[in-house]
Parts: C-alpha cells; sequence; structure tokens
C-alpha cells in the first residue's frame, strides 16, 4: 500500500486535478471566443478591464472572483475576455473590471457574485466530465461561427 501512495503523489496530478485543468481549458478557450467578435476575417476582444480592443490572441479568461473560489471559478458571469496585461500584470485591473462588469451584467448580478464566492463548492468527476463535454461542444459551435 505504502508503494501505491507513495507512486501516486510522485506520478503528479490526480485524475480530479486532472479534471479540472481540463474544464479549465475549454472553459477558457469558451469564454474568449464567447467574447471575441470578428473584424476583416480576424478575431479581436475588447478587455473587460482597460476596455482596449487587442487582437484574440492576447486574450485570457480573466476572472473578476479569483479561480481559488471553486463556487465561481466556472461561472461564466464571472469571467470575460481579458488582455494579458491586465489579467497578468496589473492584478485584474480589479476597479475597472468591476465597473465595466456592473454595466455589462447588472449590479445585482455583480452582488451575487461576490456572495456566492463564499459558497462551498466541490465538482465532482462526473460534473466535471460534463462540463468539459459541454464547453468542447460550445467552443466547436463558436468556432464554426466565428472561424
Amino acid at each position: 500500500m505504502w508503494n501505491n501512495k507513495r507512486k501516486r503523489k510522485t506520478s503528479g496530478k490526480t485524475e480530479h486535478q486532472k479534471l479540472v485543468a481540463t474544464l479549465d481549458k475549454w472553459f477558457s478557450k469558451y469564454i474568449r471566443l464567447r467574447d471575441s467578435f470578428v473584424s476583416n476575417g480576424e478575431l479581436f476582444f475588447r478587455c473587460i478591464s482597460c476596455g482596449k480592443i487587442k487582437s484574440y490572441d492576447e486574450a485570457d479568461c480573466g476572472h473578476y472572483i479569483n479561480r481559488g473560489h471553486m463556487s465561481t471559478r466556472f461561472d461564466e458571469d464571472n469571467c470575460h475576455a481579458q488582455c494579458k496585461f491586465c489579467n497578468r500584470f496589473d492584478e485584474g485591473n480589479i476597479y475597472n473590471y468591476r465597473e465595466r462588469l456592473i454595466n455589462k451584467i447588472g449590479l445585482s448580478r455583480v452582488l451575487l457574485l461576490e456572495a456566492k464566492k463564499n459558497q462551498t463548492c466541490k465538482l465532482s468527476d462526473f460534473e466535471l466530465k460534463a462540463l468539459i463535454e459541454h464547453y468542447r461542444d460550445e467552443v466547436k459551435k463558436l468556432e464554426k461561427r466565428k472561424v
């Protein structure tokens, strides 16, 4: 039994962690595509924080409430296309993010998000697999429409 535990620890991520990472990938791509638009045959987006229009290649999936809160991590209201600078180097440019988020989804939904972050949420492997399938399908639909 010791060897099995030791193997699991040294082999890296658990199956659950791998599912979360896979869902992160598909969910992020969905958010970036959802918030993008086509101009002259190329994809662009408007950063939720700074408002600048940038190439799709410069988009991150920016979380208003950080990813550490599982209750909002995969909430579509919580996630929007954000430029890499705001997301990675300006701590999310959170003040401007909140202002633009209120304009986009309304104050009541922002307040619900802020309250939801304190809820406990543990997704099962079954739920993660279902969400992966859902967002993979959504990405394929958006790619057909936009790319």
